[in-house]
């Protein structure tokens, strides 16, 4: 999929809208169950960036395009350092797209799998960075719903980021969720209760339970209870009520405490806000401002000499897919030409839903954003300036008074 570019830097009109047009391939890195995602880069500012595809007729038939147009627009109302920020969001006749941040440091699972051993001090920053992150989420009224090793990536300097909104859930102020979403070895007790009872309901304490497990598989290589996705609700239950977690003696006191009140089976109990953290002993010498701003180094450092994910997912797209993404252009051509449409009812009722997702669809643009932004701030800026001049023009002009000695 690899595509030589020159360096010459292509110019495009500030006011039109971003389209595939305005991006390089450069190579395939993953797929999912809502899409796939190659490296690209923006030809006119070099930007790199990876790009998330998903076929529109594909998402129809599946009956997942709500939940594409719920990550989008959940997405497009988030910017945090440590999330997988959205940038652009644009379709054309077969796929929708969302352009990300690129980051080349893997997912932890990739990781795991690898055999990478995380110190304490590691996953000590990890949870600090990640606690940061769902606070912020919780300022949004966002529930993630699926934190896990999977959907935790690493810049190239090794700090975490949030990804995969597709079963977020956005509440409103004191509302909770009742539906059932996630992957079931990091969802907590909680939310398996509308399987039992039918009435039970959650809310952002579940993150904070998925964070535990996974800072604890991080640690140890596997995590604190062992069932799979295949394991009946019922035997969940009975581990979650039965079994002593085991936290090992080479683990500091303090991690083991912190990990104990992030693994609380009861949700009130459970250590599940920002200011709980960091009020523990363990963290009072964390500078969370330093943390912010990713001025503390990471304990561990992706290579940067490789790819930090699966190999085959390029072989794969090139040779494998059916409708290559790096042949769109030629493809959509040549559909135009051909101009053959099949008018069964079938096709005619999928034509319907596929018209309904390009009307629905949302077009974003963060450099807009960020431009609209930073204008407006430079007027407010500027207003403020000679609201200043005047006061003092009008402090200047103290009226002359004339003292007469007796």
């Amino acid at each position: 999929m690899g595509v030589s570019h020159s360096s010459k830097t292509i110019a495009f009109d500030q006011n039109e809208d971003v389209s595939f047009d305005h991006f390089q391939i450069l190579r395939a890195i993953g797929k999912g169950s809502f899409g796939k995602v190659c490296i690209v880069q923006k030809k006119d500012t070099k930007k790199m960036y990876a790009m998330k595809y998903m076929n529109k007729q594909k998402c129809v038939e599946r009956n997942e395009v709500r939940n594409v147009f719920k990550e989008l627009q959940i997405m497009q109302s988030l910017e945090h350092p440590f999330l997988v920020n959205v940038w652009f969001s644009f379709q054309d006749e077969e796929d929708m797209f969302m352009v990300v941040d690129l980051l080349l440091g893997g997912d932890l699972r990739y990781h795991l799998q690898q055999n990478v051993h995380f110190t304490e001090t590691t996953v000590r920053l990890y949870i600090c960075e990640l606690a940061l992150a769902l606070s912020y989420l919780q300022s949004k009224n966002i529930i993630h719903r699926d934190i896990k090793p999977d959907n935790i990536l690493l810049d190239e300097q090794g700090h975490v980021h949030i990804t995969d909104f597709n079963i977020a859930a956005q509440v409103k102020e004191e509302m909770r969720a009742t539906s059932v979403a996630g992957t079931k070895p990091y969802m907590a007790p909680e939310m398996f209760q509308p399987f039992v009872g039918g009435c039970a309901s959650y809310s952002f304490a579940v993150d904070w339970w998925s964070l535990g497990i996974t800072a604890y598989e991080l640690l140890k290589g596997q995590r604190p209870y062992h069932f799979r996705s295949s394991t009946s609700v019922t035997d969940i239950i009975n581990l979650f009520c039965t079994v002593n977690v085991n936290y090992p003696s080479t683990w500091s006191g303090g991690m083991a405490s912190l990990l104990r009140k992030l693994l609380s089976v009861k949700a009130e109990n459970r250590l599940s806000c920002l200011s709980d953290l960091q009020g523990l002993s363990y963290l009072s010498d964390v500078n969370w401002e330093a943390v912010l701003a990713k001025n503390v180094p990471p304990g561990f450092t992706p290579n940067k000499g490789r790819l930090n994910c699966d190999p085959t997912f390029e072989l794969e797209e090139m040779i494998l897919e059916s409708k290559p993404l790096h042949k769109k252009k030629k493809r959509l051509a040549k559909k135009l030409k051909e101009n053959g449409a099949d008018n069964s009812p079938q096709n005619g009722q999928l034509q319907k839903r596929l018209e309904c997702v390009q009307r629905e669809f949302t077009v974003f643009n963060r450099e807009k954003v960020r431009k609209v932004q930073e204008e407006t701030q430079q007027n407010i800026t500027t207003e403020k300036d000679k609201c200043e001049e005047i006061e003092d023009g009008q402090n200047n002009n103290i009226a002359q008074f004339t003292y007469i000695s007796g």
